[in-house]
């Protein structure tokens, strides 16, 4: 007996569980299959044949949604002086040092970006048991240890994301809401892929993506052929022309 819902049970009845969608027929079936009363966040989960036990197989990095999350992004700034000045400016949540540092100690998880002047990371580093599980620990190969504060936290604020394999070399991102426009969803989807795909190591062997999922934050999964990253049909009118 499934322990789902009945709301659960109707969206996956929509869905050929045997099927690889096209992105387009993906995106629009993930908004039919959307039923809950707020914006469900779109997720996309990407397994990779990665073998993530070696560091050079390892992905990290960031890219701009052209579409943003569609939420607002909450930015905490470890800086001071001109560069704490700078991360205001830019319209950081919370700018702090010490204080800051003690806030998160006492259990302030309410935000989702961390960046970090270079010379805070002794104190950031103390927050490593904390911020490394919620993947927020800042890190200067994805641009959130940086002197340069206030493009960094303009960045975060307008939909700039990180993404990483985990420890099952899956990739694992939230690429906007149900209700936004199908297109704008499948600009988000592309971007993500066609990034991921620029950012396959030289080292990596055999099959590169073996699966991309994308669903709804309460909906069921629904499989996208890896092969395409856009609209198929566009491709197709291309190849008939």
């Amino acid at each position: 007996m499934s322990g789902h819902g009945k709301r659960y049970e109707a969206a996956l009845a929509q869905v050929d569980r045997e099927k690889l969608y096209t992105p387009t027929e993906a995106i629009n079936l993930v908004k039919a299959t959307a039923s809950a009363k707020f914006a469900e966040s779109v997720e996309l989960h990407i397994r990779t044949g990665l073998n993530v036990r070696h560091a050079d197989e390892q992905l990290r990095g960031t890219l701009q949604l052209p579409n943003g999350l569609g939420k607002e992004v909450k930015v905490v700034v470890f800086a001071a002086g001109d560069q704490a000045k700078a991360a205001e400016a830019a319209g950081a949540d919370i700018v702090g040092t010490d204080d800051l540092k003690k806030k998160i100690e006492e259990g302030f998880t309410d935000f989702d970006v961390v960046i970090a002047a270079p010379d805070q990371m002794a104190i950031v580093g103390q927050l490593g048991r904390v911020l490394g599980p919620q993947g927020k620990m800042p890190n200067p190969k994805v641009g959130t240890v940086t002197p340069n504060i206030g493009p960094a936290v303009e960045g975060a604020k307008s939909g700039k994301i990180e993404y990483r394999t985990d420890k099952n070399a899956i990739i694992h991102l939230v690429i906007g809401k149900a209700d936004f426009e199908a297109q704008a969803l499948l600009e988000n989807y592309a971007a993500v892929i066609e990034e991921i795909i620029k950012a396959k190591p030289a080292v990596a062997k055999g099959k590169y993506l073996h699966s991309v999922v994308v669903t709804t934050t309460m909906g069921p999964g629904i499989k996208v052929d890896p092969s395409v990253t856009r609209d198929i049909a566009e491709a197709e009118t291309a190849q008939a022309a």
